[in-house]
């Protein structure tokens, strides 16, 4: 299927490569009551441009799906979000597997940050001055004030270009050619300009505002301003050809000396915050917008979240080409550092182990780590995967046990014990997984990777009602909704539904079916159906049991 942008979502993506207008900030705190950018897109079609640039952001291959990558993301975002000048704006926080530096904001608070961005901070305080920038940008309707904007705009510098063309081919001759491409260039010229013009307020406001919520959720203000210089310096190291260009990020985001020099200016205005500091380190009495007398909890009001060196490192070898470029990676950085390799880049390097299938030499990697640091879930959790990769079975069955006992919440516990419980393909420990995952169903409507792995788990455990409605949410969920709809119609022919699993499936037929219709109207296909039915010469959606043979739980 091809990528399906309608204009608000394209326009996001033109916003994050630099390539569309951006309308001007508005420099007062007050409430923009003159700003007609709400009435453009409704707050509902704002979150389904978000949630469609997404999916089909998974559709691609390009987001990361990793539970601890997204829990130690999310919890940050969501921390700096409540401390945001819109603390009631819902966010989507994501991550990408591109090593490039850079971050973008979508409509709906749609953020998504580039592995190679972590890759690249020196602390957990650098990448959450980013996400706070791209969080001004959300709260202060950069977005949506771009879309209305550029419906203003587009047509008048598209008929000033095409009025120009015209008349150059009206000449004739062998000028004419270059005189179109004169024209087109002038009217990009334009639109360029336009776009220095507004982002320069744009980016000094969400600088300004992002900072203070930087400074609110505890957080050393200090960590914009750095990465800026990171950037710069970056910036100007990359001078070659495309391979060695500078980062993405400047792109969007230009990083000058005045711009650092103010954010260290506003950052050595605002209170610095310790971990190690009494209770009274949640109150948020500096947000107008929160009562005075709103707290966070201690652990989670300042400081880093303590997971940033064992995330950067997963990201290392989860965003690697394979395991073995990962391996290779760890090589090179333990001969650069001369010492060796720190606890962090131990703990990665046994990942990259355990993803190569060395289940054996990952537990040998793991176990003077988890020495060190008994209580650390991310090591724990690799543990028990080692072991479950070594021929230890009881051993990290007895390890998953003891951390569902203390966490059944715990997306990232319950999703790694559910993979591993469906590697073993047993009805038994089918249903087992299926115990696991039932108490975090009703919230993760959203997930695909729960989804997925939830419908693996009904699967063998031989419920194919429930892996069937799983596996088509997750295709749904990965930007294939036509695949959803053609699952959800030949699951209900199976003769052994009951009354609400049948309502179930004819509810979600209902929601998705006009989705289909409209990317259909649009001339967008899914490139496998589609595929399938010329070879066939017929239609996927009237005949919907033609293509699922990928799809066991549907023979």
């Amino acid at each position: 299927m091809r990528p399906i942008l309608p204009l608000a979502a394209a326009f996001t993506f033109l916003l994050a490569c630099g390539l569309a207008p951006v309308a001007p900030a508005q420099e007062s705190r007050l409430p923009d009551i003159g700003s007609s950018a709400g009435e453009v897109i409704s707050p509902a079609q704002q979150e389904e441009y978000g949630a469609m640039t997404l999916s089909q952001l998974r559709h691609y291959g390009y987001v990361l799906e990793d539970p601890l990558i997204d829990s130690w993301l999310k919890s940050m975002g969501n921390r700096l979000a409540v401390a945001s000048e819109q603390p009631r704006q819902p966010f989507t926080f994501f991550m990408m597997r591109d090593r490039q530096i850079n971050a973008f904001a979508t409509l709906g608070g749609y953020i998504g940050v580039n592995a190679g961005l972590v890759l690249t901070a020196r602390s957990e305080d650098e990448v959450a001055g980013v996400l706070s920038h791209e969080i001004a940008h959300v709260t202060q309707s950069h977005v949506l004030r771009a879309v209305e904007r550029a419906k203003r705009d587009s047509v008048p510098i598209l008929l000033a270009m095409l009025g120009a063309i015209a008349v150059a081919q009206a000449s004739g001759g062998n000028s004419a050619d270059d005189a179109s491409m004169a024209a087109l260039m002038s009217a990009q010229g334009l639109i360029a300009q336009r776009q220095i013009d507004y982002t320069r307020s744009n980016e000094a406001e969400a600088d300004r505002i992002g900072i203070r919520t930087l400074s609110r959720s505890g957080y050393d203000p200090e960590g914009m301003a750095s990465f800026f210089e990171r950037m710069q310096a970056a910036s100007r190291g990359n001078q070659g050809g495309d391979r060695d260009r500078a980062p993405d990020y400047l792109l969007t985001h230009p990083v000058t000396s005045l711009r650092i020099s103010e954010a260290r200016e506003r950052a050595a205005k605002l209170p610095k915050y310790a971990a190690d500091t009494t209770a009274d380190a949640g109150t948020l009495s500096s947000n107008p917008l929160l009562p005075g007398s709103l707290r966070l909890p201690t652990a989670q009001a300042r400081g880093a979240t303590g997971q940033f060196d064992w995330a950067r490192e997963r990201l290392r070898v989860l965003s690697a080409n394979t395991p073995a470029a990962a391996i290779a990676e760890y090589d090179r950085i333990a001969r650069g550092q001369g010492s060796g390799l720190n606890d962090a880049q131990q703990y990665g390097l046994a990942v990259a182990k355990l993803e190569a299938g060395q289940g054996k030499a990952a537990a040998t990697d793991l176990a003077p780590l988890l020495q060190k640091h008994p209580s650390d879930l991310w090591l724990t959790l690799a543990m028990a995967e080692a072991e479950a990769h070594s021929g230890n079975p009881a051993a990290a069955e007895a390890r998953f046990e003891k951390l569902i006992d203390a966490m059944p919440n715990n997306r990232a516990v319950a999703l790694t014990y559910a993979k591993v419980l469906g590697e073993r393909n047993t009805p038994a420990t089918g249903k087992r997984a299926q115990a696991v995952l039932r108490p975090l169903l009703a919230s993760s409507a959203d997930d695909p990777l729960f989804q997925q792995t939830f419908a693996r788990a009904s699967e063998i455990a031989g419920d194919p009602v429930r892996a069937g409605e799983a596996y088509a949410e997750a295709a749904y969920l990965n930007g294939r909704p036509e695949q959803a709809l053609i699952q959800l119609n030949t699951l209900k022919k199976r003769p052994q539904l009951d009354y609400y699993a049948r309502a179930r499936i004819d509810a979600r037929i209902a929601a998705i079916t006009p989705t289909v219709l409209e990317l259909r109207r649009q001339g967008v296909k899914d490139e496998v159906l589609d595929r399938g039915s010329r070879l066939q010469q017929t239609d996927p959606i009237d005949a919907p049991t033609t293509h699922l043979r990928s799809s066991p739980w549907a023979e």
